[in-house]
């Protein structure tokens, strides 16, 4: 089926800005902005503004709540967070749209990876750039275009950057769960796969603190006297670990141990941190009761624990309204000359929050590329004018109806029950 002419010519804008589409996320990528770099993100924050008021609608900051976090004392303590951006335009619209993406990264302020370079094949390499403040290039550079269509009127759409998504959107969870229930789709700019394969079913994930709490003592005069949360903990991560392999398709990867101070020291702390990944929410329930029942069992007389997490990314199943939308995007990847093709992720990101609060998504529209949260980080530039043209025409179809999202929408409410 040819493209119709209003649709190819957002395409043909799209192809016009194919460049500015590249500079201004290498530009973003060479500003830090760790997950808990205040000043870097800020930086970033400021940039895609000026990007933002590009577009028509409301621009504004959205404050997030601190983040609760356990020291490696076992302390429970707060961090502040950075706002969210959220770019709002035609909330009376018929049909609405979330878009959502992240200009956190996984690089501290002091990781020696700090700016984009060109590979000798011709891809970028640098820091977040996939990762994705390409996908945020992407994102609006759709947008910009289909401002032109004829039948934008019939679509609302809200935009949601947030500060935290690489630690597990703590702080933006409620904002994600908010525009979920109330939007009709979610598209999200995390990278495609590095074959340029999107992401299909993703398994949910939760992120657990395991306070284990003894008795300092002597460990020469008075060894006997003391309790060493250290030891406790390491038997406590044993039986965690001992988890793998009990059900199909759920993992529990004990990430750190931290605690105790000098060696003539019995430890009277330490945290045990561990992550869990799950296929379904019978899984969920299973690992969650399971790491609950082996938290409240302090491994030796005179331990106190106390648990703290959960999950924050409930498991995304391709339902029947992922499915149709997936042969959606497909169709229009094909149009465009772009086979696209869905794969299982062990990853997590905000496309899950999103199903969770009953929106159907894509969450892989960003940039083609690959070796995220390394060193090795890159993105193709061909890929920021081809990913944008597909996200462009996916909008050009939900506003001629071509794409239902309304019944898409439907549909997920009813797998919900």
């Amino acid at each position: 089926m040819p493209i119709p002419a209003a649709d190819q010519a957002v395409l043909d804008a799209v192809e016009a800005r194919a460049e500015s589409l590249v500079s201004r996320a290498v530009a973003w990528s060479n500003l830090n902005s760790g997950s808990r770099n205040g000043a870097g993100l800020t930086a970033v924050l400021e940039a895609l503004e000026i990007e933002a008021r590009r577009l028509p609608g409301m621009v504004e900051r959205v404050a997030t709540a601190p983040i609760v976090t356990v020291a490696d004392d076992g302390r429970v303590v707060e961090e502040p967070t950075a706002p969210a951006l959220r770019i709002t335009t035609r909330p009376e619209a018929e049909i609405q749209i979330v878009l959502t993406g992240h200009y956190d990264t996984v690089f501290p302020v002091d990781s020696p990876f700090q700016t984009v370079v060109t590979r000798p094949d011709g891809a970028l390499n640098g820091p977040g750039l996939a990762d994705m403040k390409g996908g945020i290039s992407v994102m609006l550079g759709a947008l910009e275009a289909f401002e032109a269509h004829a039948d934008k009127d019939r679509v609302g759409w809200t935009v949601l950057l947030s500060p935290d998504e690489e630690i597990g959107s703590p702080a933006s969870a409620p904002l994600l769960a908010e525009l979920g229930a109330c939007g009709h789709l979610g598209l999200t700019y995390e990278p495609a796969l590095p074959d340029g394969s999107l992401a299909g079913e993703r398994k949910g994930s939760a992120n657990f603190h395991l306070a284990v709490h003894g008795l300092a003592a002597h460990a020469g005069r008075a060894f006997e006297e003391g309790r060493n949360a250290v030891a406790g903990a390491a038997i406590l991560a044993s039986r965690l670990h001992a988890l793998n392999g009990q059900r199909q398709g759920v993992t529990v990867n004990v990430a750190k141990i931290s605690g105790g101070a000098a060696l003539n020291v019995v430890a009277d702390h330490a945290v045990v941190r561990f992550n869990c990944r799950v296929p379904d929410t019978q899984a969920a329930a299973w690992i969650d009761a399971s790491v609950r029942e082996i938290a409240a069992a302090p491994p030796f007389e005179g331990l106190t624990t106390h648990l703290h997490g959960g999950f924050t990314r409930p498991p995304k199943p391709m339902d029947a309204a992922q499915t149709r939308l997936a042969q959606a995007v497909a169709d229009a990847g094909e149009a465009l000359g772009q086979p696209i093709r869905f794969a299982p992720s062990g990853g997590v990101c905000e496309g899950n929050n999103l199903h969770a609060a009953g929106l159907p998504n894509i969450d892989t529209l960003g940039v083609i590329g690959g070796a995220i949260h390394s060193d090795q980080e890159f993105a193709w530039p061909a890929s920021f004018a081809d990913r944008a043209k597909l996200s462009a025409l996916i909008l050009c179809r939900i506003a001629s109806g071509q794409i239902d999202a309304r019944a898409l929408k439907a549909l997920r409410m009813e797998t919900m029950g």
